[in-house]
């Protein structure tokens, strides 16, 4: 398998304008190698790709049950979402199943993430709470856990918190990956992020999505996460996402989760596989990019007109009239194809 890199064009008219690397691995459960393209070892710092595993504790408890959190509810604890309505009071809603609010979350407020929704709260006098952070699913999700584990939620940001503690060992029971060692930062919305290799992080997806390699507790409280992703993208991204916009048009069979600096996650789970990409120089277009291109040729869908947005999107200027496009390297996917065939 090629060690380079996987090149994504930026074409103004015919003429090259930009080029981004981009790092590829997908891995079945056991952690082989089915295709890769550059750097898949060298950790790099999967951000909000990997929330599906940081929401699997909430799970795995017992306490979604217990909380009788819903589909959307569940959905939103792995979301990066736009701070849409829908994503405020859902989260809200979360926290009040263990009678907390908005002031026990550490995210930190922040905009919403579509001018219309920013505009909304400024014609409204209003600023941005935490329940806007697009993180805040997530961060309520930890603090139902804590409550209902019996632990007091104050400072769960803390990486010796008793919540990351377990989120960190859940994370290598997972990947695989010795979390002692991961590199360790701090992520936007104040938590802890471990760097680990692509490989580890599709050979976790992978492992969600077959059930392999887990306990059978753990397994089903991945399945159910990625199966309420699924089932409600908007709640995990929103208006003209990625990932909610990529999800409906896979029909169920795929989840996907974006993470900043060029980061992407998926898994086919009637495949059992797990996909992973990082864009060196951050670049979240040359990642979808090679996200819909990775999935559509593993599904064998190619062909479908209604990828082609997704796989080669096009460049429009202010008038709304093409110039340009985005394209990865064909002749360098060439080798990826439905298993089986």
């Amino acid at each position: 398998m090629n060690r380079d890199p996987l090149l994504v064009e930026v074409l103004r008219g015919d003429t090259v304008e930009s080029r981004h690397a981009v790092s590829v691995a997908v891995a079945d459960p056991a952690g082989r190698l089915l295709f890769r393209r550059g750097d898949v070892t060298t950790p790099v710092f999967p951000r909000s790709a990997i929330k599906v595993f940081q929401a699997l504790p909430l799970v795995e408890s017992g306490a979604a049950a217990a909380l009788a959190l819903t589909t959307a509810e569940l959905a939103l604890a792995t979301a990066s979402h736009n701070g849409e309505e829908v994503h405020v009071e859902g989260a809200r809603a979360m926290l009040a199943k263990v009678g907390r609010d908005e002031t026990c979350l550490v995210c930190g407020a922040q905009w919403p993430g579509r001018e219309a929704d920013r505009g909304r709260l400024h014609r409204a006098g209003l600023t941005p709470s935490r329940l806007h952070n697009n993180c805040s699913g997530k961060h309520a999700g930890f603090v139902c856990f804590a409550v209902r584990a019996g632990i007091d939620p104050a400072g769960y940001g803390d990486a010796d918190h008793p919540v990351q503690r377990v989120i960190a060992a859940t994370i290598g029971d997972v990947t695989g990956v010795d979390m002692a060692q991961a590199p360790r930062g701090q992520d936007g919305c104040s938590i802890p992020t471990w760097a680990l290799p692509l490989g580890a992080m599709a050979t976790g997806f992978a492992r969600l999505a077959a059930g392999d390699g887990l306990t059978r507790s753990r397994a089903a409280a991945g399945r159910l996460l990625i199966e309420a992703a699924i089932a409600e993208p908007f709640m995990i991204a929103g208006t003209e996402r990625f990932c909610t916009d990529f999800i409906r048009a896979c029909d169920g069979e795929v989840y996907v989760k974006t993470g900043a600096e060029g980061v992407f996650c998926a898994t086919i789970p009637a495949l059992g596989l797990g996909i992973a990409v990082k864009c060196a120089d951050g670049a979240a277009r040359a990642a979808e990019v090679v996200t819909a291109n990775v999935v559509t040729r593993l599904l064998g869908r190619t062909a479908e007109p209604v990828f082609d947005r997704f796989r080669r999107p096009r460049i429009r200027d202010w008038n709304g009239t093409v110039v340009g496009e985005i394209r990865a390297d064909d002749e360098a996917l060439g080798g990826l194809v439905p298993p089986g065939r």
